[in-house]
């Protein structure tokens, strides 16, 4: 059973740090794109990094591009979204995602992870 585990969201203030990690469980880690979205209240559901297996990644929303990295951890099956200088307008509900890099059927989820930036 596949199994994605988000942590590391919480409550920060405007400026601050946090480090998000997505636990995989269950599916062969390298074979899959490691994906994070973010969906703020009462807006559609936002792609927000993508990673390979051999780490090429990218980051989609201008708004975010010099603030967050992703990165991943092919033995500890993780991956991490690092999110610096944070601002209430990235208060959102951020998900996992992990997608077969070839099977695009073979999609997963996670729970997700409140982030709230207090201004």
């Amino acid at each position: 059973q596949v199994q994605l585990v988000e942590s590391g969201g919480g409550l920060v203030q405007s400026g601050g740090s946090l480090r998000l990690s997505c636990e995989a469980s269950g599916l062969v880690f390298s074979d899959y794109v490691m994906i994070w979205h973010r969906q703020a209240p009462g807006k559609e559901r936002e792609l927000v990094a993508s990673i390979f297996s051999r780490g090429g990644s990218t980051i989609f929303p201008d708004s975010v591009k010099d603030r967050f990295t992703i990165s991943r951890d092919n033995v500890l099956n993780t991956a991490y979204l690092q999110m610096n200088s944070l601002k209430p307008e990235d208060t959102a509900v951020y998900y996992c995602n992990a997608r077969h890099f070839v099977y695009t059927s073979q999609d997963y989820w996670g729970q997700g992870t409140q982030v709230t930036v207090s201004s």
